[in-house]
């Protein structure tokens, strides 16, 4: 086996390998003709599509929305209630993804002059996804359409009480589905068990996805119906701002069609044209236009924060708001939330590192917690997922004996799958979600027995996966090769994320100059080369682990190989570059 820079065992105990082909040419001082090539075939870009996927266009990726089962059916229903003036309810999860699909709705129905309202659940009182009281309650409303976001698949009882009132639901979902549908006048979801083989290939799509794929055959109808024939056709294009931030923030894989949306998308968002988006930005102290990771990483989890521990409705409030003065307001409450919603979880993260220390090495990591906040659990199954190696499931314990748990997996392992599993066998409540992600309700008392349920199932699965865990660098540059420049010229593979991820460079030999511990555990450092450069690195909550106690207790006359993304540290009065260190091994 030929490792990188003859590296099988690393600081973290992790071999380091070439991402794609071609590893032999890529050894320190080697940069590619064409460096953008090499990253897109590394990443499973045929060469025949090398162009496409340079500049991913929506032209280029978008499929006939007719492919999709239930589509035209859900489109010619949703052009009924526009040209009739229907009262439509928009029905979104708390989420990112739930308020993006339903801002994309809403602004769309409005500029086709059709005003629906949204209707976002509250995370504690009523849970995920529709209840039949909530759509009763909307139909006695007035509401003659209702339109599910991001939540449905799974809603037999609820859709089944829609049913009797004589209420038409469509749901546009995107979660695992089971053989069985619950009832529904239309059900778009490209992960269907019935959905034809190219429609499936769309999977991938975030909810925000699928909903625009609606927006465009609801267009179409319209017009073979002349409803444009005395009034303007609404820009579909310029909602992709709203369908790249669901994309980015719901974690979808940035492949195919997920590319163009969020490529396309950020330079909708550069132009600030939506006032919410505009006012969100501003909040999140950002100076420049916004760039991929901070959708992930600055807008998603402000606007996520008004489902976990504030306002559920803030987000599509704010999406669809054009009013700048209360899209400042709101962004300022989703701020404020975000900063109440890191403490909260910042406490739980903490419970559970010490229950996980204890419960032993099982496949899942499924820890229960007394009085845990339901708005946090699935960012500490993401910290504990990382910090474990392996899928974990976080669960909040009420005080009736009810636990809502989130889950996250690893590559390899489909949590989501295995979680309707453990419902369909009578452990859950309730449970659903796809193969990197899974949601789920339980008794107090089955928590173990779920625990037992997934270590059988999985365990299998998840050896696998941590046996082929390996860190994959696409290059290796010396110290003076990380700068700018080089960071710039990497971004034309982008957009980077799920799927599509961003390159990860090795350089050295190092010395470490001066390591510290900063924030809430990160390890900064800064590491001189033989070169005479030096750059500064920093390894997010890391100071505890291996690696980072190998970086402080490191000698001055040892050297070492580092590993991680490249980024621009704008901080200061010019760009720099930085390393976002994931590894190190020793040189010598």
């Amino acid at each position: 086996m030929t490792f990188a820079l003859n590296i099988s065992r690393s600081i973290t105990g992790q071999p380091w390998k070439w991402r794609g082909e071609g590893a032999d040419a890529r050894e320190p001082g080697y940069l590619p003709d064409d460096l953008v090539t090499q990253l897109l075939l590394a990443r499973g870009c045929p060469r025949d599509a090398l162009e496409a996927h340079r500049n991913p266009t929506i032209r280029a990726f978008m499929p006939d929305p007719s492919l999709f089962r239930d589509m035209d059916a859900a489109a010619e229903r949703l052009a009924d209630a526009v040209q009739r003036g229907e009262d439509v309810r928009i029905f979104g999860d708390y989420d990112v993804d739930g308020a993006t699909s339903a801002a994309l709705l809403i602004r769309l129905l409005r500029d086709l002059g059709l005003a629906a309202k949204p209707y976002i659940p509250d995370r504690l009182m009523e849970g995920y996804g529709p209840s039949g009281e909530a759509l009763v309650r909307l139909a006695g409303e007035g509401a003659t359409l209702i339109v599910t976001v991001d939540c449905g698949a799974q809603a037999f009882e609820a859709l089944a009480m829609a049913r009797e009132t004589g209420v038409d639901v469509v749901v546009v979902d995107h979660h695992k589905c089971s053989a069985a549908l619950p009832l529904a006048l239309a059900l778009v979801n490209p992960n269907r068990l019935d959905e034809g083989d190219e429609a499936a290939t769309h999977g991938h799509l975030a909810a925000v996805g699928v909903a625009f794929l609606l927006g465009a055959a609801l267009v179409r109808v319209l017009r073979g119906r002349r409803w444009f024939a005395t009034r303007a056709e609404p820009a579909l294009m310029e909602l992709l701002d709203i369908v790249a931030l669901g994309t980015v923030a719901d974690v979808a894989q940035l492949k195919g069609l997920n590319r163009a949306f969020v490529a396309q998308g950020l330079k909708v968002m550069a132009k600030r044209r939506n006032i919410g988006l505009a006012a969100l930005i501003d909040a999140s102290r950002l100076t420049r236009a916004p760039l991929c990771h901070d959708l992930g990483f600055a807008l998603g989890p402000r606007i996520n924060a008004g489902g976990r521990v504030g306002q559920a409705d803030l987000g599509v409030r704010l999406l669809t708001t054009d009013d700048p003065a209360e899209a400042a307001r709101i962004a300022e409450q989703l701020n404020q939330y975000n900063e109440e919603r890191r403490a909260i979880e910042s406490s739980v993260q903490e419970q559970a590192e010490a229950l996980l220390a204890a419960q032993g090495n099982r496949a899942v990591a499924v820890i229960a917690g007394q009085g845990w906040h339901p708005g946090v659990i699935g960012i500490v199954a993401g910290r504990i997922k990382e910090k474990a190696g392996r899928p974990a499931i976080v669960i909040a314990l009420d005080e009736d004996g009810v636990g809502k748990g989130s889950g996250r997996s690893i590559s390899g392992v489909d949590l989501g799958a295995a979680v309707m599993a453990a419902k369909d066998s009578g452990l859950l409540v309730a449970g659903g979600g796809h193969a990197m992600a899974a949601g789920l309700t339980v008794a107090a008392d089955r928590v173990e027995a779920l625990a037992d349920f997934l270590d059988d199932r999985l365990s299998a699965a998840v050896a696998r996966a941590r046996d082929d865990r390996a860190l994959l660098i696409d290059a290796v540059l010396a110290p003076a090769g990380v700068n700018p420049d080089f960071i710039a010229a990497i971004e034309a593979g982008g957009p980077y994320g799920a799927g599509w991820p961003a390159p990860r460079i090795a350089a050295g030999p190092m010395r470490v100059i001066k390591a510290d511990i900063v924030g809430n555990g990160h390890l900064r450092a800064i590491m001189g080369g033989e070169d005479g450069r030096s750059f500064k690195t920093i390894a997010f909550r890391q100071a505890q682990t291996d690696l980072g106690q190998a970086i402080l207790g490191a000698p001055r006359d040892r050297r070492l190989w580092v590993a991680g993304r490249a980024k621009i540290d704008d901080w200061g009065s010019r760009p720099a570059a930085e390393l976002h260190l994931e590894d190190a091994a020793w040189a010598d």
